[in-house]
């Protein structure tokens, strides 16, 4: 069963605290991954909201899809947020890719860029959701 658009929300707000919390402690690797799982729930959020049906396998969220049908339908068609979050999903996956993926770590700059997008892009859905 697909949980309510309110709970990646919540989601999506404990993600953005965990980033918080990671970046403040030095661990700048959790902060970037935290960073975009809160905007990657957020997205989902808006999309359920919106009445999106978003393709998944399994059970498990596409995060190519997810950011097509964001920036596509929500940004591009619908213009229910703003074209200054089109890049946000897709740049913080990049970062998150690093800190999960790389042997390169996260500096602590990148890891704040990435929480300052989040903190604008879950702010953005707050905002337009009214929740």
């Amino acid at each position: 069963m697909i949980a309510s658009g309110g709970t990646f929300l919540d989601k999506a707000r404990e993600s953005l605290e965990g980033a918080r919390l990671a970046h403040e402690g030095g661990r700048f690797n959790n902060s970037a991954n935290r960073s975009y799982y809160a905007c990657f729930q957020a997205a989902i959020h808006a999309l359920i909201v919106a009445g999106i049906v978003v393709a998944r396998r399994d059970t498990q969220w596409n995060h190519g899809s997810i950011q097509g049908q964001f920036n596509g339908l929500l940004i591009n068609r619908r213009h229910r947020y703003s074209a200054d979050l089109r890049m946000i999903l897709s740049d913080n996956y990049e970062v998150r890719a690093q800190a999960d993926y790389s042997d390169n770590p996260v500096s602590e700059i990148v890891a704040l860029r990435a929480l300052r997008r989040a903190e604008r892009f879950v702010a953005a859905i707050v905002q337009t959701e009214g929740t």
